[in-house]
């Protein structure tokens, strides 16, 4: 299918045939009709692509705070390459369409395939062919006489409606619309629909005329005018209320606002204005400013929009899902002449001149732009980009097949593949179609796709690599290794022993049933689970210099994590499984790593939460067999800017410390050594790659023994609970099954508990 993209550098639009959207649970799968381009958001989204390095960093110098705390972190190479990787992300462009749901997904109620729907939301209701929408960013349109066409504006529409609802404006008020391009000839009409006397105010004619065709009660094309304008409408009074649709830098329109308001009066932002609130202005009349936030309550909501977890009606009257609805009613009305607003139509082949025409190249006027689409759309969920090899005879080629294309794949991992080279790139896999097509184009697979199962299925993929979200894992593995294939998993291999036990019987080779034999051929290949630090090459260093010490060690690991918002996917219990299972893993696996033992009693104590953390403020305790004591302080209340990681090691007379894998102090004897690496933080990926690689190729077993790999994962299981019950734990209490996993594989680990 096709879908409209922006390069992040140069600001170029492109239109790119990439897999069809996977549709996921939640979700509709919508053929579009038709999509608007916003003049105001996509404009200024290609503006700002459009200009170099150092303008951008003017306008978002938080950005380039950002950065320069990571070189002081990471090092100068490590930031370039993060940087890079952003700006090489195309942006997939679109927010508000139309179209005809073809399939529904999962837990997905009141709509069918069929229904004519409008859609919302940037990253969903894209300019593409078929989008995956989320239930809750979906309204049905309500009569077939409101067109696709009309039916595209009704996420701009809903953007107006919130606005009219913030200043709570009531029948017959005068009401003041400063900005009278697409989204304030949008909210005249509401406003009119609403029984108001609206004034309009823009520089453009043309515009002023349009909104007096549109119903405006009066307008002007300048300041003094249309002062003039509001005293007369309101006998002198001035304005009840004045909506600000603007897209300017300029304090313009906040000024303005304020000189034609009564005294109380309402100023409601909705347009991007700049908001320097003269103070003398709004102290004198007591004016009350507010900013309208997008089309309305549950936007920017996860639990709402992803999870279509709706706000009761009676107490959230107008969600943002209410606001589209009733959009569309008043076009199915007849209240609102959305046709009039078109002034141009392109077919997605020739997107591109549609922002030509938006950013002012073409220097034709406009209003309503949009894209129309081809009445039938084939569904392609891969895309061939070169020619794929034959299956490998040889066993110990590594032919790989990637699940899972987000910023961590594309930034750290493939990159560090690449890196250590001799790997065939044969297929990417992500839910979304775009994303899959970057990796895919960037790193050179053979093809992408939005179908797991095409990656499974392929004789001439040998080596699955999974970097999806954490709820995925567990079943990836076991798909993956029932399939026959070497599994490389990105930590945490699953999020709940029962899972554990699952991934254990297959490897086992005790899943039964018809799958005997598939399992039989698992049994040969190799599972790998993401813990890298302990191959980086700092931390090799210091397990060398440590090997000498023969009693126990006391380590304390500190981890600056930073804060990570509530709704982000990582916290949520379902999908990321939380900081402990996703994260604390990493630095568990480590302190195994150095002592060299297993844990066998963990206690997890949690800071108190003053609402703003997710249980992410812990200090873990954990006790070795061997005797060795370790404790990982993971932090979310610092500040980003300091070193992330620390890692002190004491015992038999020695020190060793480790700052961000980049400064190595060791101590014995009374003589200290330091080690450096300036330029770059290697965490380790291509390290733990180069083992798995070859570990492949020489038919050794796997670089991190999987008994470890049990033990870590049982280990951090046991972190959690200790957490939530307040108590220690015994990780002995929760080995049960997997006991059985004393092979000889896991040579070289304490196997006492």
């Amino acid at each position: 299918m096709k879908q409209v993209f922006q390069d992040a550098r140069s600001a170029e639009i492109t239109v790119a045939e990439v897999p069809s959207p996977k549709l996921l649970p939640g979700c509709v799968l919508v053929r579009t009709a038709a999509s608007l381009v916003s003049a105001g958001t996509e404009r200024a989204s290609s503006e700002f692509a459009s200009k170099n390095l150092l303008q951008k960093a003017r306008m978002r110098p938080d950005l380039v705070r950002e950065v320069v705390s990571k070189i002081s972190r990471d090092g100068l190479l490590a930031t370039v390459s993060a940087v890079r990787s952003r700006l090489d992300q195309p942006a997939a462009l679109g927010y508000s369409s139309a179209g005809t749901v073809v399939a529904v997904g999962e837990g997905v109620a009141g709509l069918d395939p069929g229904d004519r729907v409008a859609c919302a939301g940037s990253g969903h209701a894209v300019h593409a062919e078929l989008a995956c929408i989320p239930r809750m960013l979906v309204a049905r349109i309500p009569s077939a006489k409101v067109s696709f066409d009309e039916a595209a504006f009704t996420t701009v529409g809903a953007v107006a409606l919130h606005g009219v609802r913030n200043a709570d404006i009531k029948l017959g008020e005068v009401v003041a619309v400063i900005g009278l391009g697409l989204l304030g000839q949008l909210t005249v009409q509401i406003l009119k629909a609403a029984g108001c006397v609206v004034l309009g105010m823009d520089i453009s004619k043309e515009r002023v005329d349009l909104a007096l065709r549109l119903g405006a009660d009066a307008a002007s094309t300048s300041s003094s005018g249309f002062q003039d304008l509001c005293l007369q409408q309101s006998a002198g009074h001035g304005a009840d209320s004045i909506l600000i649709t603007a897209q300017t830098a300029s304090n313009d329109p906040v000024n303005l606002a304020g000189a034609v308001a009564r005294n109380r009066a309402v100023v409601v932002a909705v347009g991007t204005v700049a908001m320097d609130i003269p103070r003398r202005l709004f102290y004198d009349k007591e004016l009350d400013f507010r900013v309208s936030r997008s089309y309305g309550p549950g936007r920017y909501d996860a639990a709402y929009e992803q999870k279509g977890i709706d706000y009761p009606i009676g107490y959230v009257r107008w969600t943002e899902t209410r606001n589209m609805e009733a959009f569309l009613k008043l076009a199915a009305d007849r209240k609102l002449d959305l046709l009039s607003l078109i002034t141009h139509r392109f077919p997605i082949a020739r997107a591109r001149s549609a922002y030509d025409l938006i950013t002012g190249r073409t220097h034709e006027s406009f209003l309503g732009v949009l894209i129309t689409y081809p009445d039938f759309v084939v569904e392609t969920p891969s895309v061939q980009l070169a020619k794929q090899n034959e299956a490998a005879a040889n066993p110990a080629s590594i032919c790989l097949g990637l699940l899972g294309a987000g910023n961590f794949a594309v930034s750290t991992l493939l990159p560090a593949i690449k890196r250590v080279g001799g790997v065939e790139i044969i297929a990417a896999n992500a839910a979304n179609g775009s994303h899959a097509r970057h990796a895919a184009e960037k790193f050179g697979f053979s093809s992408c796709t939005t179908h797991e199962q095409e990656i499974l299925d392929n004789p001439s993929i040998n080596t699955v690599v999974i970097a999806t979200r954490h709820h995925l894992h567990a079943r990836q593995v076991i798909a993956a290794l029932k399939a026959g294939k070497h599994v490389f998993c990105e930590k945490p291999l699953c999020l709940n022993e029962a899972e554990l036990e699952q991934i254990v019987a297959v490897l086992s080779d005790r899943s039964g049933g018809d799958e005997a034999g598939k399992s039989h051929a698992s049994a040969s290949r190799l599972l790998m689970v993401g813990f890298n630090r302990r191959f980086a090459p700092m931390a090799a260093r210091m397990k060398s210099f440590l090997q000498e010490v023969s009693e126990p060690l006391a380590i304390h690991y500190r981890v600056n994590a930073g804060f990570l918002a509530a709704d982000h996917w990582l916290n949520d219990p379902q999908q990321g499984g939380g900081r402990i299972l996703g994260e604390v893993c990493h630095f568990v696996d480590f302190l195994c790593f150095l002592t060299n033992s297993s844990p066998v009693e963990v206690e997890t104590r949690s800071l108190p939460n003053p609402g703003r953390y997710s249980n992410d403020n812990i200090v873990c305790s954990l006790r070795f067999a061997n005797g060795s004591q370790g404790t990982i302080s993971y932090l979310a209340n610092g500040d980003k800017s300091f070193s992330k990681e620390r890692i002190e090691v004491f015992g038999g007379g020695t020190v060793a410390v480790l700052e961000d894998l980049r400064r190595l102090e060791l101590i014995r004897g009374g003589k200290q050594r330091v080690l450096r690496s300036l330029l770059r933080q290697d965490k380790g990926h291509a390290g733990e790659w180069e083992a798995f690689v070859a570990a492949i190729r020489t038919g050794a077993q796997s670089p991190i023994p999987l008994r470890e790999v049990v033990t870590t994962t049982l280990a951090t299981f046991a972190l959690e609970e200790s957490r939530s019950a307040g108590k220690p734990v015994v990780i002995r209490e929760l080995r049960r099954n997997v006991d059985a996993l004393d092979t000889p594989e896991a040579s070289g680990f304490d196997q006492a508990s």
